[in-house]
């Protein structure tokens, strides 16, 4: 994002703390999570929306909704998109595996924006993720997402530093990095329309 400024959006926000440290550490950058399960972001998001004197953050939004049916107004509206350490249909949207997160991951990158992904999937997850599980997930990712008009510009497995950068409570609890390996995706939108070839 140029000069920091612009709209962040973390799909899958779980508790929302990620959310609510980026928004402290970018207060020209809107940030919005948005999640498919409203009861970890309640605290959060009224700590949040309280006035800016009382420590809220008016530039930290959160939205009840899932990653397959984005809100119409966040269409087209973020510079980048996150999702960190998602799992059940969420996970298995960023391996490329069900077409509607796909889709609605895409729809919310503006052009010439990027989707971050940070997730960990070991062979004890592949009844979560199917049957294509840990290999070939890049060809996976690369065809989904080229399809519904991004490319993937980097795929690699995640270094401490992209775990700790993350800030995220479920990477933690899953002791990733630790006991546990990840990978990062990054996928970006071309400035044009369509399917990118």
């Amino acid at each position: 994002m140029r000069d920091g400024r612009g709209v962040v959006v973390d799909v899958g926000a779980g508790d929302g703390r990620a959310v609510v440290r980026r928004a402290a550490q970018s207060p020209h950058t809107l940030v919005i999570g948005i999640d498919a399960s409203h009861p970890p972001l309640i605290s959060t998001s009224r700590r949040a929306s309280r006035p800016a004197s009382k420590g809220g953050l008016p530039n930290a939004l959160f939205v009840l909704a899932s990653a397959e049916a984005p809100p119409f107004e966040l269409i087209g509206a973020a510079e980048v998109v996150t999702v960190t350490f998602p799992w059940g249909s969420l996970l298995r949207g960023v391996l490329g595996l069900d077409r509607a997160v796909v889709e609605g991951l895409a729809a919310l990158v503006a052009p010439g924006g990027s989707l971050q992904a940070l997730f960990s999937v070991e062979e004890r997850d592949r009844t979560a993720v199917g049957p294509a599980g840990v290999p070939g997930a890049e060809a996976c990712m690369r065809d989904a997402f080229v399809t519904a008009g991004m490319r993937l510009v980097e795929s690699r497995e995640a270094s401490q530093a992209d775990v700790e950068a993350s800030n995220s409570s479920w990477a933690r609890r899953l002791r990733v990095g630790r006991e546990r390996r990840a990978w990062l995706a990054l996928f970006r939108k071309d400035g044009r329309t369509g399917p990118i070839g």
